[in-house]
């Protein structure tokens, strides 16, 4: 058998690396038994939408509250702003600079889906922050998360659908320089697991022919965007998907992630958007079908040791209570999982 020198080196690193760091959070919480998860928002900057407009910007602080009745292991912390200098590890200085001060060309303003105004600009820094320390948390301590986040079809120098910038590409970058920075000899490996109904563009493309990064997608064939970009690993789902289906092609995709890829971070993009009551969704994925599709991915990655950063993504049920049922599901098996990494029964 032809042995590849280049995957076994990378197989031999992570290994290496995810042993150290279960040795330390396995000290951390045998001494202290951290038993809060960090959950980062920013849902108290609210953008002055156009009446009637299509985007549910209320549903953010309505999961708060949920979270803060329903989940008191979770520790709900505002968000900083994401500075210059995080933006710009994807980000043009450009186009940091246009969302800023108001200056994007109609037709980009147009393509995000949202008026330009102050509001509109710190929220989106705070939804990168938000991703920002959640990536932080999790490395800490397993499992930590975003209230928002997801906004996986901005690109490099431009948004698009409801996505200014693009938080878990900055926070991949983010993690990838002080890793880099704490003295390790190789690049930190990052998986992003994207399910999203929509595909997520921005990210694949942002990415595309970086080893360091592998980009999976689970998407609506049929649903935005129209012209998609190619990940590392795109599965693409037919109108009325239901859980069995979609449940089996999940299991087939990380199967095959685990056989190309050997992270040290993970980022899950749990969008409530494959939800049958969801108006922009188009598959028929059951609460059960989406909690079971969240403990997959949680223990995929728990099994592996590996810190998992989760973030929101879409959600537009035609009844909102299908939203944040299916968000605050997903909340639930993260705390759950993030108890196993305290050496903690829940």
């Amino acid at each position: 058998m032809e042995l590849n020198f280049r995957d076994l080196r990378r197989y031999c690193k992570g290994f290496l690396l995810q042993c150290s760091k279960l040795d330390t959070i396995t000290q951390k919480s045998s001494a202290c038994h951290n038993r809060v998860m960090h959950a980062y928002y920013a849902d108290h900057f609210v953008l002055p939408l156009p009446e009637g407009h299509r985007f549910p910007m209320a549903k953010y602080r309505m999961l708060r509250d949920r979270i803060a009745e329903h989940l008191p292991g979770a520790v709900l912390k505002e968000a900083l702003p994401a500075s210059d200098e995080a933006l710009a590890r994807v980000h043009g200085p450009q186009y940091i600079d246009a969302v800023a001060h108001g200056t994007l060309a109609p037709a980009a303003q147009r393509e995000i889906g949202f008026p330009w105004s102050p509001a509109m600009a710190e929220r989106a820094r705070r939804s990168v922050g938000a991703t920002l320390a959640a990536t932080r948390a999790a490395w800490r301590e397993g499992v930590a998360g975003n209230l928002a986040g997801g906004t996986h079809h901005s690109y490099a120098d431009k948004g698009s659908g409801f996505c200014v910038f693009n938080d878990v590409a900055v926070a991949a970058r983010q993690a990838q320089a002080d890793h880099l920075n704490d003295g390790s000899g190789w690049p930190l490996q990052v998986a992003v697991i994207d399910l999203d109904v929509h595909q997520g563009n921005g990210t694949a493309h942002i990415f595309q022919g970086d080893d360091s990064v592998f980009t999976l997608s689970l998407h609506g064939a049929r649903n935005f965007p129209f012209r998609k970009e190619p990940s590392d690993l795109d599965v693409e789902l037919p109108d009325g998907c239901a859980d069995d289906e979609y449940l089996h092609a999940l299991d087939q995709a990380l199967e095959t992630l685990d056989h190309r890829c050997k992270p040290d971070l993970v980022f899950y993009l749990a969008g409530a958007d494959p939800h049958v009551g969801d108006r922009l969704g188009r598959l028929a994925v059951t609460h059960d079908g989406l909690e079971s599709r969240d403990r997959r991915v949680f223990d995929w990655a728990w099994q592996r040791r590996i810190p998992t950063v989760f973030v929101m993504a879409g959600g537009y049920g035609n009844d909102l209570e299908d939203t944040l049922q299916a968000q605050l599901n997903t909340w639930r098996v993260a705390w759950q999982y993030h108890q196993r990494w305290q050496n903690v029964r829940p």
